[in-house]
């Protein structure tokens, strides 16, 4: 045989499969879709929008980089995740402090495996640079280890035995609200969710989340992390579309016990606090937050309940007799 080499076609280097010269593939586009009672639906209305990347300075039309279509939930999809947080909470609620702990720290632990997605996310949505966002998602993986900790602690710090003139034991315990409908703050799309969603959650509530209208992206891949979590089915919902279109009817629901307007505008907060009185909700009012500084327990504590049990020592009177 021949050592000599082959001639090359005339039509250029010969496709070898290995993504040579050949014809480029298709990028497998994601289709992205809101995240209730622990299964991803479509919008009932079949209705999506589009996501961009945040607008350059150079960008004389103001117009970012298509991303993706998010869905654009509607009154129904709103209720039905209300449904689904309602069915969650006893579960939730019930397990042990530790537990729900335990459960938080695994997402940390799958936030941690996927930071590389997040970091792209969070840049092309927010405008960063790779080394700001690694920054933000780091920060939000460790607020998650943060809030944690303090599951099976935080009753410790606002609970205990109040002395009181009697025989009696007098206890006081903290509970959680409920059904808590959560605002995510449209400008910090990862942390600023992180930030709201956790401590939510940390106190046994389950959620119904509205994720930034402009930058929605990261909250349905949190969905993602925590669907193929230990988190049950139903703990959090993330819809997401029109922030005052899907607040609205959740303001006014008579199931959701209170609503966290972090991601309002002081028009729309305005709004949804007059539509919340009806049954009376738990309201937390916007406020302007620095979110990469340690936060407090006031996230915490704002969605909890006291509850005062008293109980007889067993003495009867000065005499000391007992029964």
């Amino acid at each position: 045989m021949s050592d000599k080499p082959k001639k090359a076609h005339k039509g250029g280097k010969k496709d070898d499969g290995a993504g040579g010269a050949g014809p480029r593939r298709l990028r497998v586009l994601k289709t992205y879709k809101l995240y209730v009672g622990g299964k991803f639906p479509r919008s009932e209305s079949g209705r999506v929008y589009e996501v961009t990347t945040a607008p350059s300075a150079a960008d004389a039309a103001g117009k970012g980089t298509w991303l993706a279509n998010a869905p654009r939930a509607s009154r129904k999809d709103a209720r039905d995740a209300v449904v689904a947080a309602r069915k969650a909470f006893g579960g939730w609620s019930g397990a042990t402090a530790y537990n729900r702990g335990q459960i938080l720290y695994r997402v940390a632990e799958m936030l941690e495996g996927r930071t590389h997605q997040f970091v792209h996310e969070v840049a092309d949505a927010e405008g960063l640079s790779k080394a700001k966002a690694a920054e933000q998602v780091e920060a939000a993986i460790d607020r998650w280890v943060w809030y944690a900790g303090w599951t099976d602690k935080i009753a410790q710090v606002v609970g205990g035995g109040n002395p009181v003139a009697g025989p009696f034991f007098n206890l006081s315990t903290p509970e959680p609200t409920g059904v808590v409908a959560v605002l995510a703050p449209q400008e910090s799309s990862f942390l600023g969710l992180v930030s709201v969603i956790a401590p939510v959650i940390a106190t046994g509530n389950t959620a119904v989340v509205i994720a930034s209208e402009r930058s929605p992206l990261p909250a349905l891949s949190l969905g993602e992390v925590l669907a193929t979590s230990d988190l049950p089915g139903g703990v959090v919902n993330i819809l997401t579309g029109g922030t005052a279109e899907i607040a609205a009817p959740l303001a006014a629901h008579q199931d959701v016990n209170a609503i966290d307007l972090a991601g309002a505008d002081e028009a729309l907060a305005k709004e949804l606090e007059i539509a919340a009185a009806d049954n009376l909700k738990r309201v937390v009012r916007p406020q302007a937050v620095d979110h990469l500084a340690t936060p407090g327990i006031e996230r915490l504590t704002a969605f909890l309940e006291t509850k005062t049990v008293w109980h007889p020592t067993g003495a009867l009177g000065a005499s000391g007799s007992s029964y």
